[in-house]
């Protein structure tokens, strides 16, 4: 009777709960423990870059559309900040469970496909938004930030970690060393960042780079979350939720096919 009852609280119409519970606790627990590089450093890092744009390129005195460069800025630093932390941290913790050996600590215990992958999801959304709650309060006492949509702010937060939180599990799965992945974060997610106009607007942009710009998803992203603070967007609201609904669909996709197939993970 008390083996049916433990297995009652456990399970919840299929779904290991207590197991799921334990892997969020285990992915949130990595970057508590180390909060000066996972949480303290990003920030340290953002006010870098607002203070380079603001003092060595003359920002203060720039304007982009109705708002100034500053307050044009912020935005775009502040979820480039998040969702670079949000792929760090379901990258880095597969990359190095594979390296240790310790992979098996997650593929053994009862837990489906789906509960590993919303496991380490979650902890990733969970980094990328305190690190990006942190952000906003000591950007805060730079440059006064408005709140043009906070539905906006949070729709746009949890699209974008979740999308690069999955895409840290699809990046960790596929790489066997720290080499891979951090090929992975120089060669795609640091360039698109960069190029999605983060640091301007893409209307600044000549007439096929323009063009080129709408095809990368990181500026829909970046720029619904600017527009939830400013109310100002280069591109259509509506598009950029709808790009980023189906890339989080096919990265879900992507990441489930991997982790019930054991591709890289399974001998």
């Amino acid at each position: 009777m008390n083996t049916s009852k433990q297995l009652s609280v456990q399970t919840i119409k299929g779904m290991n709960v207590i197991g799921l519970i334990t892997l969020i606790k285990r992915e949130v627990g990595r970057f508590l423990n180390v909060y000066t590089q996972t949480i303290v450093a990003p920030v340290i890092t953002t006010l870098l870059f607002y203070t380079v744009f603001a003092l060595a390129f003359g920002g203060i005195q720039r304007t982009v559309g109705d708002v100034s460069f500053m307050a044009f800025l912020a935005p775009g630093l502040i979820i480039m900040t998040m969702v670079q932390n949000a792929f760090a941290n379901t990258s880095s913790s597969l990359v190095i469970s594979k390296v240790q050996g310790n992979i098996v600590d997650v593929l053994m215990p009862p837990l489906s496909a789906g509960e590993i992958f919303t496991g380490f999801v979650c902890g990733s959304v969970i980094r990328g938004v305190v690190v990006g709650f942190v952000t906003i309060c000591v950007v805060q006492f730079f440059v006064p930030l408005s709140f043009h949509s906070v539905p906006l702010i949070i729709l746009y937060a949890f699209l974008g970690t979740f999308m690069m939180g999955a895409l840290g599990i699809a990046a960790g799965i596929w790489s066997e060393k720290f080499d891979h992945i951090a090929a992975v974060t120089n060669f795609v997610v640091t360039p698109l960042t960069f190029l999605s106009g983060t640091f301007y607007s893409i209307n600044q942009l000549p007439g096929i780079w323009r063009e080129i710009a709408l095809y990368n998803p990181f500026f829909y992203m970046i720029d619904g979350f600017r527009y939830s603070f400013i109310g100002q967007a280069d591109g259509d609201i509506v598009t950029g939720i709808i790009v980023l609904v189906g890339i989080n669909v096919f990265l879900t996709a992507l990441c489930l096919w991997m982790l019930r197939t054991g591709y890289k993970i399974k001998a």
